[in-house]
C-alpha cells in the first residue's frame, strides 16, 4: 500500500520551533515525530510513502537518509517555497508519475491508531473516488465537519452548523485518476472533499479511536501522554 504524507505547510501554530524544523520533525518522547508515523504506517501494511514537502523538506530528505527507514520505500515531491495547497500538493505527486492507482493520504503532523486494512476494503467495495474516515465528534476535538450516514460522507463542510456530528478523521484514500481530472494546480482537499460530498462521490469509514496530533502544544502533549502510557511492544498497534 502506498500512502502520500502531506508535510509542505508551515506550521504556524507551533512558531518558533517549526522556524528551523518541519513540523514533523519536532520531537515527541526523544524521537522526531516522523519516526513514530512511519513506523506505525508500516505496522498498517504501508509500504511506500510519498512525502510532499515544502517548508524546511530538505531536512526530512537528511532525517531518512542517516535513519534506518521504517518504510522500504520512500520519495519526495517537493513545492519549493511556492506552497500549492494539500490538493495541489497531490496534483503535483500525480505530475511526478508518482502515485499508485489508489492510495492513502495523512497529514505530516497526524497519528491515527486505527487499522488500515478495513478502510481499504471499505474504498475498494465503495466504488467512489474517495473515502474519508470521519469520527463522531459531537464538538470533542474540534468543530464537527461532516455528515456521515450508512457508508458515505453526505456533506462535508468546515461552516459546521447543528446537524453535522462528525469530524474528518485525516485520512482518506483518493484513486489516482480523480486528480488527473483536475485542472487546478493550487487547492485544499478540504474543497475537493466538499465538491465530491455534494456529487454523492465521497465514501465514508468511521472510526472509534481519538487521533492525535502535533499541530498545537497542547496536541503534541497529548500525543507524548499517550505513547508514554502504551508498553513498547503495542506502540505501533491500532487500539
Amino acid at each position: 500500500m502506498q500512502c502520500i504524507v502531506l508535510a509542505g505547510g508551515l506550521g504556524t501554530r507551533m512558531r518558533p520551533l517549526t522556524e528551523t524544523c518541519p513540523k514533523t520533525l519536532l520531537p515527541v518522547c526523544g524521537r522526531p515525530f516522523a519516526y513514530h508515523q512511519l513506523h506505525w504506517l508500516a505496522a498498517q501494511g504501508v509500504t511506500e510513502v510519498v512525502y510532499c514537502v515544502g517548508h524546511k523538506g530538505q531536512l526530512i530528505r537528511e532525517y531518512w537518509d542517516r535513519e534506518p527507514p521504517a518504510i522500504p520505500s520512500i520519495r519526495y515531491v517537493d513545492e519549493g517555497d511556492h506552497l500549492r495547497g494539500t490538493g495541489g500538493a497531490i496534483r503535483l505527486a500525480l505530475e511526478y508519475g508518482v502515485l499508485e492507482e489508489s492510495f492513502f493520504v495523512i497529514y505530516g503532523d497526524s497519528f491515527l491508531p486505527v487499522e488500515f486494512t478495513p478502510i481499504w476494503h471499505a474504498f475498494q467495495s465503495s466504488a467512489k473516488p474517495a473515502l474519508m474516515t470521519v469520527l463522531r465528534n459531537e464538538g470533542r476535538w474540534d468543530r464537527s465537519n461532516a455528515i456521515y450516514d450508512d457508508g458515505r460522507v453526505v456533506l462535508y463542510d468546515k461552516n459546521a452548523n447543528a446537524a453535522m456530528h462528525y469530524i474528518d478523521y485525516g485520512l482518506s484514500v483518493f484513486r489516482r485518476d480523480l486528480f488527473g481530472q483536475i485542472p487546478d494546480k493550487v487547492f485544499d482537499l478540504s474543497t475537493l472533499f466538499h465538491d465530491l460530498s455534494l456529487q454523492g462521490n465521497l465514501a465514508g469509514f468511521e472510526v472509534h479511536q481519538r487521533f492525535y496530533e502535533i499541530g498545537s502544544p497542547g496536541g503534541l502533549d497529548d500525543l507524548e501522554q499517550h505513547l508514554a502510557a502504551l508498553a513498547p511492544s503495542t506502540i505501533y498497534q491500532p487500539n
